[in-house]
């Protein structure tokens, strides 16, 4: 059973102060995603690196080697037109996360059909895969991904409140998170939640 942790007054207000802030500095063009969206998405090229493991440890490492071939690319957007890192959970998310298998990617233009030479770390694996999408049903989570659950929730809630049912793995697109100068502010994460659907017959 959980706890109620009582806060005082003037760190209620911090966290409040935090959380409004990273609400103002949302970019325009993800603003609308804060309430859940059915949209459709293109099939998508992708870089992928595949890691077996708990996201918390071996996270880290599939995107050190993700970002080192996407930068020895040389047809691959740099800079600003760079899109945003993602992942994906091809595994129930209640299973020991011990036990995740990992899709983390970044896309790729069509005219990427090999990998540069490189050797994969221990428990890692390079691929150029296609990431089907079509229906999909997203929502905007802002703030520490331990917290997404009650994002995730309402989702789901939304997609089958349309009339659709969950057809592919959970997604997660990374706007803004953790940096190679450190972990930042978690409360200021914003991570688009995704899921393919379907509607039901």
């Amino acid at each position: 059973m959980n706890r109620i942790q009582r806060v005082s007054p003037g760190l209620a207000l911090a966290l409040w102060a935090s959380a409004a802030a990273a609400q103002s500095d949302i970019p325009e063009s993800i603003r609308h995603l804060l309430a859940p969206q059915l949209t459709r998405k293109p099939s998508t090229p992708m870089l992928v690196v595949e890691a077996r493991g708990d996201p918390r440890i071996v996270g880290g490492r599939a995107f050190g080697l993700l970002f080192q071939l996407y930068y020895t690319i040389p047809e691959t957007p740099k800079g600003p037109q760079q899109a945003a890192p993602r992942a994906r959970w091809p595994v129930s998310l209640d299973q020991p996360r011990a036990s995740w298998v990992g899709l983390y990617a970044l896309p790729v233009p069509g005219a990427v059909t090999k990998l540069p030479p490189h050797t994969a770390p221990d428990g890692l694996k390079a691929t150029l895969s296609t990431w089907e999408y079509g229906d999909v049903a997203e929502v905007l989570h802002v703030g520490p991904y331990e917290e997404e659950e009650p994002t995730l929730d309402r989702l789901q809630t939304f997609a089958r409140q349309h009339g659709y049912e969950l057809s592919g793995d959970h997604e997660e697109e990374y706007i803004r998170g953790p940096t190679m100068a450190g972990p930042g502010d978690p409360t200021r994460y914003l991570t688009i939640l995704r899921y393919r659907v379907r509607k039901v017959p």
